[in-house]
């Protein structure tokens, strides 16, 4: 039985399609479900095994990218995000989803309303939009199981994606495994050097998820590259989709539950 993945929308997404049809070809069943929906209760994250948000633009990014729709998650949804939550189901924030999730402070310590990390502009001043690579750090994170050390590259697109936090926590994230991945040279070296490093964020860190594994938010984007065609080098060489395991592996720990 195909599991029920919540892909949240409000004005201004715009990776919904990308990651609805992930989703699809991962296993999943994926559902549109814009924010005034949950706040009207014509529909009810009590349905859904996982929620994504995915990226884009939300609410133009006024204030800060992704602010506005993490203070109306916090303000009109703190309970039904929290039962979601502890009941052990999954979440995933990609590019403007992963700055919702900071902002919400459901990363990285799955509380929300307790806001230890940010991301802000990016070192260049411009938005960045190229394929980069990444490297798959070792930790207890369900969406990347069995990707452990590997290099895998995914677009990133984004104005503000420069990962960055007080010493204090990114020691405590770092001592706790919960860097999921960094940007590397093609080598597998992780980089603060631009433009393999396109923000200049904090120990290279381009995704993270929270102790439990089950909530993880990253800025380039898997669900751009579940077909080997989507790769601009794929004429040359064919490859395995990079971004596809993120997806199967959620749905696969989604069955086993």
């Amino acid at each position: 039985m195909k599991p029920n993945i919540c892909i949240l929308r409000t004005d201004g997404t715009n990776c919904d399609i990308e990651t609805m049809y992930a989703v699809e070809k991962a296993g999943g069943r994926g559902k549109m479900v814009h924010v005034n929906q949950l706040r009207s209760g014509s529909a009810d994250l009590k349905n859904y095994k996982m929620l994504i948000v995915p990226g884009g633009f939300t609410y133009g990014d006024d204030v800060h990218s992704g602010k506005i729709l993490a203070v109306e998650l916090i303000s009109y949804l703190r309970e039904q995000l929290l039962e979601f939550v502890e009941k052990g189901n999954l979440v995933l924030g990609i590019c403007n989803g992963f700055q919702v999730l900071v902002r919400t402070g459901l990363l990285p310590q799955g509380n929300p309303g307790d806001i230890k990390v940010t991301l802000i502009n990016n070192d260049s001043g411009r938005f960045e939009c190229r394929w980069v690579n990444m490297r798959v750090e070792k930790s207890n994170c369900v969406f990347t199981r069995g990707m452990e050390g590997t290099v895998v590259s995914y677009q990133a697109a984004h104005g503000e994606g420069k990962f960055y936090t007080d010493k204090v926590t990114l020691e405590g994230l770092e001592k706790a495994g919960q860097v999921v991945f960094r940007y590397c040279t093609p080598a597998g070296e992780p980089t603060s050097s631009y433009p393999a490093n396109p923000n200049g964020s904090l120990n290279a860190i381009a995704g993270i998820s929270d102790s439990t594994g089950r909530i993880m938010g990253l800025m380039p984007h898997p669900e751009r590259f579940v077909e080997h065609y989507q790769h601009p080098n794929w004429r040359r060489k064919k490859t395995e989709p990079h971004g596809l395991a993120v997806f199967k592996n959620a749905v696969d720990y989604i069955n086993q539950m």
